[in-house]
């Protein structure tokens, strides 16, 4: 787990003292990679690439990066693991390959001299995203890993194209002043985050999961020409039109099997290692699954909170006892968990709303105080139907879709009219007569939201209702229109069978790269600690996809069969409870201790000069919110982390 930056000019444009410039860009993410740093430059072309290194694999000077491979033909940096990096160096040795230290970095330079660029890396099983220089081809390349756990921006800016780990890294480049893109606000405004390719920045791109690009020099300047060696849609389509039935008991020893090797893969490390304990699914099945590969206990860590209804350090705690493991639990005050908005901005370098980072940031600070790398649970959702929106979409599109869209406007225009609060207030009175299961937090949001879905004439327009903030952000965002996410992936998810197959295929091209691993990749290496995520090993995700539908989803329940190779390690009692997330109560935040700050923030006189948002929009949503007319936290949070963000990154000080 790294930092890595570089820049090439097209000919004939170089940056003077190449070393330095690359030396203050890779300080801006320098707790990427606190351990050491490097510099690597070819001053006749111009080139630069630098490296900020967090020690993982190979402690000694034998791991630094910038690396050149034996011949001398390519330069690496690299940011994130090669799991199978064992594997192929017994292969390359056989060819008589002369290594020189054991790092995963030396291997993979090892690989793409042996095998080239493409096929190097479909042999690589990892997280990473990486830069490799041909010397002798005058050539670029740039990769990132197939499901995108690793970040990498790039730009041309003068003439110069320039990649980071970190947006903050290419603001230290000379020249650097984009345009903030009103399109990529609007699409944030909705779903939090900013998609991949976009960036919030015009002519500013992230890389795309499982995706390449080719920088060639020639005498007309930089020719950029993309690629992709691997595509989870394509995969997924292959896989589910390959399905076939399987006895249950066959596939939960499948799948056990397979999760005990790719979680083998990711506990080899030459420094501490721990994992995240919430105590639901996805979490305790990595951990346990852990503790049955070694006879040390597993050092598990887990945040509490003091507010009702957000707490999983209970639970937590019981499936830590169950299997044996070294917890560590920190229950965090309010104020503890509001001290960590304000560096928000720096940690997310990019505007970035998802609330979770929160917690996600504490846990991580917790865990670095022990280990240096902690293994994750994310992606369980995703690949095995966790999310209720899998089997809620389809049971609404299914039994709306008989009635009459006429009638079912008419009912939604009437549902809709009813507050937030007071149906907040109704199933707050009628709580304690539901099972725990339907117990759910923001009631009156969901129902709303319920409402609206009634009107919907189209089944993926009901997807995106279920995951939009903002239905319309061209409301709110001056001068941006309403772009469609959705619309934009309909062609890359035809193949799938099912509508909750196809939200789930959906989830993993979108949400999953540019909101989970996002969060947790910037949360984490705030602290310098590295996340893996075994059920996002490429070869799990491929089996998962191969699986039919009914083993994830039964009779309303998500991940059916991740539950029942759980129930071979923990009772099932410890772990079956309602979905909560991992969140923090924003909105009550906002109307009290947090309620100067977002007032500054949300300042009509403040917004209107700004310009990005309608301020009049911003009030009505804001007042509602003080007087508690509506718990509008989802819609206010994403404008308040873009306005901090542009306080600190955009406005003159």
């Amino acid at each position: 787990m790294c930092g890595i930056l570089g820049f090439v000019p097209a000919t004939g444009k170089r940056e003077t003292d190449l070393e330095g410039l690359c030396e203050r860009m890779g300080m801006e993410m320098r707790h990427r990679g606190p351990d050491d740093s490097g510099v690597w430059i070819d001053p006749q072309i111009g080139l630069a690439l630098g490296h900020r290194r967090l020690s993982i694999v190979d402690l000694s000077a034998a791991g630094r990066q910038p690396m050149m491979s034996a011949n001398g033909r390519y330069v690496i940096v690299l940011n994130g693991e090669i799991y199978n990096f064992g594997e192929l160096r017994k292969l390359l040795e056989s060819s008589g390959y002369p290594f020189h230290g054991h790092s995963d970095t030396e291997v993979a330079l090892a690989t793409f001299e042996r095998f080239g660029w493409e096929a190097a890396l479909e042999r690589f099983v990892g997280m990473f995203a990486l830069a490799l220089w041909d010397r002798e081809e005058r050539t670029l390349w740039l990769a990132r890993d197939r499901v995108g756990e690793k970040p990498l921006y790039y730009a041309t800016v003068n003439g110069t194209f320039l990649f980071a780990s970190d947006l903050a890294a290419l603001r230290r480049f000379p020249g650097w002043s984009p345009d903030i893109d009103r399109d990529s606000l609007g699409l944030m405004m909705r779903h939090f985050y900013v998609p991949a390719p976009r960036t919030i920045y015009q002519d500013v791109y992230k890389l795309s999961a499982g995706g390449w690009l080719r920088i060639s020099l020639d005498s007309g300047g930089l020719a950029l020409t993309p690629g992709r060696y691997w595509d989870a849609s394509e995969v997924a389509t292959d896989a589910a039109q390959n399905q076939r039935a399987l006895e249950p008991a066959l596939a939960v020893d499948q799948l056990d099997m397979l999760l005990r090797k790719t979680i083998c893969d990711k506990m080899i490390t030459d420094v501490p290692l721990g994992a995240f304990l919430s105590g639901g699914i996805d979490s305790s099945t990595i951990v346990a699954l852990m503790q049955a590969e070694t006879m040390k206990p597993v050092r598990t860590f887990s945040i509490g909170f003091e507010e009702a209804g957000y707490d999983e350090a209970v639970e937590a705690q019981r499936v830590a006892q169950h299997l044996g493991t070294s917890h560590t639990e920190l229950y965090v005050s309010a104020s503890e968990a509001q001290a960590v908005i304000p560096r928000l901005p720096d940690l997310y370098s990019e505007p970035f709303a998802d609330s979770s980072q929160i917690p996600t940031y504490l846990v991580s600070a917790l865990a670095r105080q022990q280990v240096t790398v902690a293994l994750s649970g994310d992606g369980g959702d995703e690949l095995f139907g966790g999310y209720n929106r899998y089997h809620l979409g389809q049971r609404i599109w299914r039994r709306s879709a008989r009635v009459p869209l006429s009638l079912r406007e008419t009912v939604s225009s009437l549902a809709r009219r009813l507050p937030e609060a007071r149906i907040e207030q109704f199933f707050d009175q009628l709580r304690p007569m539901f099972p725990e299961r339907w117990r759910h937090k923001q009631i009156g949001r969901k129902v709303q939201k319920l409402a609206a879905l009634l009107s919907i004439p189209d089944e993926m327009e009901v997807y995106k209702a279920l995951i939009s903030m903002w239905a319309e952000p061209s409301t709110l965002v001056l001068g941006s229109s309403n772009v469609d996410l959705v619309d934009q992936f309909r062609g890359r998810i035809g193949g799938l069978p099912t509508f909750p197959e196809r939200m789930m295929l959906l989830d993993f091209l979108t949400y999953l790269p540019d909101d989970i691993l996002t969060k947790v990749d910037r949360a984490s290496m705030g602290e310098s600690l590295e996340v893996r995520v075994p059920f996002l090993d490429h070869r799990v995700a491929e089996h998962a996809w191969r699986m039919p539908l009914e083993l994830k989803v039964r009779r309303g329940e998500g991940k059916w069969i991740l539950k029942k190779v759980l129930e071979r390690y923990v009772p099932r009692t410890l772990f079956e409870r309602p979905k909560m997330g991992f969140g923090v109560p924003i909105g009550a935040w906002l109307r009290g201790p947090l309620r100067d700050w977002a007032e500054t923030l949300l300042d009509s006189s403040r917004v209107t000069r700004e310009g990005y948002f309608r301020a009049t929009v911003v009030e009505r949503h804001w007042r509602a919110h003080l007087e508690q007319r509506a718990d509008n936290a989802h819609l206010l949070w994403p404008v308040l982390m873009f306005q901090a963000w542009l306080e600190r990154y955009e406005r003159p000080h």
